[in-house]
């Protein structure tokens, strides 16, 4: 390996970096038997074990340094269960692996900021200059009628005139939803109810704002492919969530798998539309659950039940100790 690699995964940001890697590998693997082994299948628990793979190892490397400044220490490695230093100096082909984890760092890297970053400042941009609430009007007559038996609080929810399919609901002070008449024609009531109670439940869970939260520590990790992918699943959790949500406060998951269908698919059901949202952060994030997405959301909507439960904490703190404990052993 070329010596200035070497010697930069010897210096503290290239050892946070080589090990939050290593500690992110560890906790998906923990994370992953976790969930198969207390057969979770509830989304909002799943998002929470999911978490673990973003914090700890944000947080793993410093504590473990606190506790044991030697842990770099040649003895230390000689008895450790992983020496990421042993396998980053070694040769594929030729070419050094640790020059291979920078590149795979760096790749993620503009992952993070094209991605993510980048889309998150334009539609927050966006949002704050386009002055929908003025564009939009309110009071629709078939909304009101299709959303006066939800018993949950209802924001202000605004109208726009136009045939595309447009449905996002905005978040802060005065949060409100906003729909298209292409939607308000095309859906049933039913349906119609269904897609508000939605929109209505990421207001909710906006109010407590885990996805926030996690995004900025996550920002920490922006070299992290492992804490890439776990974070894009954890945005896909929290769609599933929501349709829990939309389902539990509307008693009607068929409603809310027709709709889904009708905006997201044509007619003959083989290629997906686009829906379009502008909740800043929370729809910069929600690019990453996409399409592609959307049939399972669908298919759990018709064949699963809704699992508006809570609970496992138990098994989320032993498997938070199992994880710091393998984790203090890999340097």
């Amino acid at each position: 390996m070329p010596m200035h690699i070497s010697v930069y995964f010897d210096t503290y940001p290239g050892m946070y970096m080589a090990q939050a890697f290593c500690h992110s590998v560890i906790a998906f693997i923990m994370v992953e038997r976790a969930i198969t082994l207390w057969k979770i299948n509830s989304p909002l628990i799943r998002q929470r074990f999911g978490l673990l793979v973003i914090l700890l190892p944000i947080f793993s490397f410093p504590l473990y340094q606190l506790i044991n400044p030697d842990r770099a220490s040649i003895a230390f490695r000689l008895g450790a269960l992983f020496d990421i230093n042993r396998w980053l100096n070694l040769e594929l082909g030729g070419v050094p692996l640790g020059a291979l984890f920078i590149i795979i760092v760096f790749v993620t890297t503009l992952i993070f900021l094209l991605q993510e970053m980048v889309p998150v400042l334009r539609h927050t941009f966006e949002s704050k200059r386009s002055g929908l609430h003025a564009a939009g009007s309110d009071n629709n007559p078939a909304v009101t009628r299709a959303v006066e038996q939800l018993s949950a609080e209802k924001p202000d929810i605004f109208t726009l005139d136009d045939d595309e399919f447009i449905l996002f609901s905005s978040t802060g002070k005065n949060p409100a939803i906003f729909i298209s008449t292409g939607i308000i024609e095309t859906l049933s009531a039913e349906q119609l109810r269904a897609v508000v109670a939605h929109e209505i439940a990421h207001i909710k869970r906006n109010r407590k704002p885990l996805l926030l939260m996690a995004f900025l520590l996550r920002m920490t990790m922006f070299f992290n492919p492992v804490v890439l992918l776990e974070f894009r699943r954890i945005v896909q959790e929290e769609e599933k969530i929501c349709d829990d949500m939309a389902v539990l406060s509307t008693k009607d998951p068929a409603a809310l798998s027709e709709a889904l269908q009708k905006l997201y698919y044509r007619d003959d059901v083989t290629n997906p539309l686009q829906l379009r949202r502008f909740s800043g952060m929370r729809d910069s994030l929600e690019e990453y659950s996409h399409n592609v997405q959307i049939g399972n959301r669908i298919a759990r909507l018709e064949y699963s039940p809704v699992h508006g439960k809570d609970g496992k904490w138990a098994e989320l703190i032993v498997t938070v100790i199992i994880i710091v404990g393998i984790n203090y052993f890999v340097v």
